[in-house]
């Protein structure tokens, strides 16, 4: 969740356990509890909040910020296909017979 593998976070809790001490670590833990039950209740009626004023037929997905991201805007403008041109001349059918370019002496 925060990239602390199990750990970092045991060592973490076992500081912790040490730094606090054995007298004041059970008010802290229900004091942490509390924090979290306060966060996730803030969360949850957020959530209701939104439902309510916007109801259930939003595209979340039109609205990820993440769709605006630059690099991802350019890697796909780089990728798309490039059409290739359609040719401007044919040649000649039939037999391809040499011949001189006509020149113009009074030109030059």
């Amino acid at each position: 969740m925060f990239g602390i593998n199990p750990g970092e976070f045991a060592l973490l809790a076992l500081v912790a356990i040490i730094v606090i001490g054995p007298e004041r670590l059970p008010s802290y833990s229900r004091q942490l509890r509390e924090w979290v039950v306060r966060g996730r209740q803030m969360w949850q009626q957020g959530k209701e909040q939104i439902q309510a004023e916007v109801g259930d037929d939003i595209d979340w997905k039109s609205l990820d910020p993440r769709q605006y991201d630059p690099r991802r805007i350019v890697r796909e403008a780089l990728y798309e296909p490039i059409p290739k041109p359609a040719p401007t001349w044919a040649p000649a059918p039939g037999p391809a017979t040499a011949q001189r370019a006509p020149f113009d002496a009074d030109a030059t």
